[in-house]
């Protein structure tokens, strides 16, 4: 579903169209008035190109709320046609998959979740595509592209390990048939969440890491994630952090992934590694719905696993150091079991986390915040992103080219 960032002159026409919309999906109920002022079109201009939006079914106009003692002529409120392109969003997890059909406003409809019957990439993938034929039987071919979010490094296309699956070297291009596929980290596309809708909306760099089985996470640019020439970056887990006696399952020693979760804290508590590590912390730390939610933690660890709880939040905050060195972010969000684990040692998180600042940080450390959209960040992140391509100048001019329904 990339786009080579070149304009043929069919496409170019639709610039200020793939603006509109983008500005709409930004502004739930704005109208056309304060788009003209925004965007700074006259007002002939944005009659005309949102007439022409209309016509081809990619925006709707409704009249405004009229104020008391108004005069003139009413404004209208814009949103999505509805009849317009629809995109398929899916986060593969561990244990389930989930779906929602998106509209171009953005809106999440038709959510669905379904356990694993069996993690064996085979059974998985066939029932996603099952799902997406389902949604292109309903929808045809206003379903513009499918945009997925899988818990594993994604390179060139292709799942190449997910620890928390157990799969390696993956295509998971077979989910989508003949609808364009877009294919990401779950940790960076609930950070591209973060940046566009949640904690760190206006902040021109933003770190987020997220916490399940491992850590993983993203830097985003003006709410663009860096994902590297192979889309592969943010694999923020396997940096040196931990103990370089331990050999990761990713084939490196001393990975901050073994530091940082379930895995970590059984070590520190003599007991054996737990099969479900994500379960296992949230289980000794408690409260994760409410973490989930944005409320605060009720109680803290058991004195038991006290000390043990604070060595992996200490690894944690000491690690979120090092990154704000390495990309001088204005927020830091933290997702997954992440702000459970701050929460129940947070003196031994904070302290690690400024003795791993460089001096000239330490005075204005970034702020660390609670990532807003919690477990939907994944699927935000995937429907941000799949939106993006599917109303670009290259994806407008090619809906423009498709038959109007009779």
């Amino acid at each position: 579903m990339a786009s080579s960032g070149r304009l043929t002159a069919g496409e170019a026409r639709w610039h200020t169209a793939a603006q509109i919309l983008t500005w709409v999906r930004a502004h739930p109920g704005g109208t056309r008035a304060e788009l003209t002022q925004d965007l700074r079109l006259n007002s002939g201009l944005a009659t005309e190109i949102t007439a022409r939006l209309r016509a081809m079914r990619l925006l709707e106009e409704t009249p405004a709320p009229r104020a008391t003692g108004q005069r003139g002529r009413p404004t209208t409120v814009l949103g999505a046609h509805p009849e317009g392109p629809v995109l398929l969003a899916v986060d593969l997890r561990t244990a389930e998959w989930r779906s929602a059909v998106v509209t171009l406003d953005g809106q999440l409809t038709e959510t669905a979740s379904v356990r694993h019957g069996s993690r064996s990439p085979r059974a998985v993938l066939a029932a996603i595509r099952g799902r997406v034929d389902a949604v292109l039987r309903a929808y045809g071919n206003r379903v513009r592209g499918v945009s997925l979010a899988v818990a594993g490094t994604v390179h060139e296309g292709r799942l190449v390990q997910s620890a928390t699956l157990g799969w390696r070297d993956v295509d998971l291009g077979l989910v989508a048939g003949d609808v364009p596929l877009l294919l990401g980290n779950d940790a960076t596309l609930a950070g591209v969440a973060e940046a566009r809708t949640g904690a760190s909306v206006g902040a021109s760099t933003a770190l987020h890491l997220m916490v399940v089985v491992g850590i993983g996470g993203t830097v985003t640019v003006d709410g663009r994630p860096a994902t590297g020439s192979h889309g592969a970056a943010g694999e923020y887990g396997h940096q040196p952090y931990g103990d370089r006696s331990l050999i990761c399952p990713c084939g490196a020693r001393g990975c901050w992934d073994l530091e940082v979760d379930g895995r970590a804290l059984a070590r520190h508590l003599g007991v054996a590694e737990p099969q479900d590590p994500a379960a296992f912390l949230r289980d000794h730390l408690g409260g994760g719905a409410a973490v989930a939610a944005g409320d605060a933690v009720a109680a803290g660890p058991a004195d038991a696993a006290g000390p043990a709880v604070a060595r992996v939040a200490a690894a944690l905050g000491g690690g979120v150091g090092a990154l704000v060195n390495v990309h001088d972010p204005a927020t830091v969000t933290l997702g997954g079991l992440a702000p459970l684990l701050r929460r129940a040692a947070p003196d031994a998180f904070e302290q690690a986390y400024l003795d791993g600042l460089m001096a000239f940080h330490k005075g204005r450390p970034p702020a660390v915040v609670d990532a807003v959209h919690g477990d939907d960040g994944p699927l935000q992140g995937a429907a941000v992103l799949g939106l993006d391509e599917i109303t670009s100048e290259a994806a407008l001019a090619a809906w423009a080219t498709l038959p109007l329904p009779q």
